[in-house]
């Protein structure tokens, strides 16, 4: 938590000038003149390959932006998200020597695997300008490997309407006001839970994560599931978690299990259901459905003690790296200084991707946000912070959690069953 309460002051000085979220799909590809990266008639083609879906078509656009003001130079934008496993396609993507120039990292446990492919940014000139907690993620022995995508905050996106139709008047903080809510919903029609539980990132990191968020110190719980002298059966949070997690599915969809993100977001954009596990990076997909509907983010508590649930999880949720064998990396490098620090780069940062910048120089406006990032910059600017904690997982961890996960909500095993098995498969990952 005091990480956390370092983000909330940065980001209040950072921020305090404007303020007083895996489908495949593919840009247009590069031309025939230059396949693949380096130069063949004389055009360079960048390769990135990314996992934010809902950045997709803003980044087409961004790509002739670039493309029009750097001749010579075309980016081959290939998006990887939403039902697809974007770790796995990148590996496949190294596996088959067909390499991205630029690719995702999470950071922390994700950056020390990928550490040998990753071009060290340390003299960038956007590092300087980058919020310091935003840093944390990708740096390793003194050095950078990646530019922060932005600052993210998750929890319950909310319709306010229809909790006001429902007449709940106040946010629900604890276990207890939220089940009291569900049920307000209920009664008038409306199902209070959209879960997209086939989306094994929902389940398997960010909904997993709450768990971890909530122990006293989780980087020391962190460390002591890794050297044994600590467990998640038995473990109280981790008791209390799966009570969240039953009461999402109590009222909630039928057949989470094939809901699938699209699916997930569509029923919540069209009034079906009043409240969905998500974050501020929503709000594009939600205004390109229904462009006038009044949301907000709600926490996600285990319990009733409202001072500790009354937060978000606010964090770092991905970060550009270059392929430090890629032929064009110094190209790869001007494109994300281009991005950081040019006019046109921050205006599609803020404005099209709707991202909180991860920038000290870097001005967003509510407008620009959205309901759900200026939200989530309140939380933050409170202190009412929790932390990000699955890029710290063992690689594997999503799928091998969210696959637990399932099988608990398919009603194959008992909460107690649950949680031995998630520590065996903590276990079986921490070792590999």
């Amino acid at each position: 938590m005091k990480k956390f309460t370092k983000l909330s002051l940065v980001m209040l000085l950072a921020l305090s000038v404007v303020l007083s979220a895996c489908g495949a799909k593919s840009s247009d590809s590069s031309s025939s003149e230059s396949k693949g990266s380096g130069t063949t008639t004389g055009t360079k083609t960048i390769k990135i390959y990314q996992f934010k879906v809902e950045i997709a078509e803003a980044l087409n656009r961004l790509k002739g932006e670039y493309e029009k003001s750097h001749p010579g130079i075309k980016l081959d934008i290939q998006t990887v998200g939403g039902g697809a496993d974007y770790g796995a396609g990148l590996k496949a993507k190294f596996a088959s020597g067909d390499e991205p120039d630029i690719f995702n990292n999470g950071g922390y446990s994700e950056l020390t695997t990928w550490l040998p492919n990753l071009e060290d940014l340390s003299d960038q000139p956007w590092v300087s300008d980058v919020i310091d907690v935003a840093k944390e993620p990708m740096t390793k022995d003194g050095k950078i490997y990646g530019q922060p995508m932005n600052l993210e905050g998750y929890g319950f996106v909310y319709n306010k309407d229809l909790f006001a139709k429902a007449g709940i008047t106040e946010i629900p903080t604890t276990l207890t006001q939220l089940e009291d809510a569900a049920k307000k919903l209920q009664a008038i029609g409306v199902t209070p839970f959209a879960n997209g539980y086939q989306e094994l990132w929902i389940l398997g990191l960010h909904n997993f994560n709450v768990a971890f968020a909530h122990q006293k110190d989780p980087d020391a719980f962190i460390k002591g599931l890794n050297d044994g002298t600590e467990k998640i059966p038995g473990n109280p949070v981790f008791q209390e978690w799966t009570k969240l997690l039953d009461l999402t599915l109590k009222y909630g969809n039928k057949n989470p299990l094939t809901t699938d993100y699209n699916t997930e977001m569509t029923m919540f954009a069209n009034g079906e259901a009043a409240m969905t596990q998500q974050g501020n990076w929503t709000q594009v997909q939600i205004d390109g459905i229904n462009k006038n509907l009044n949301v907000g983010i709600l926490p996600m508590p285990i319990n009733d003690n409202a001072e500790e649930n009354g937060k978000l999880l606010i964090g770092v949720p991905n970060n550009w790296v270059v392929n430090k064998n890629s032929a064009v990396k110094e190209e790869a490098k001007e494109f994300l200084n281009w991005l950081a620090t040019s006019d046109i780069g921050k205006q599609y940062m803020t404005k099209e991707f709707k991202f909180i910048p991860a920038f000290k120089s870097v001005k967003a406006t509510t407008e620009d946000l959205g309901d759900l990032g200026a939200e989530v910059v309140k939380y933050s600017q409170e202190g009412k912070a929790l932390s990000w904690n699955f890029m710290k997982f063992p690689d594997g961890g999503m799928n091998e959690f969210a696959n637990q996960m399932q099988a608990y909500i398919a009603g194959k095993s008992d909460a107690n069953r649950l949680l031995e098995d998630l520590q065996k498969a903590w276990d079986s990952l921490k070792t590999k």
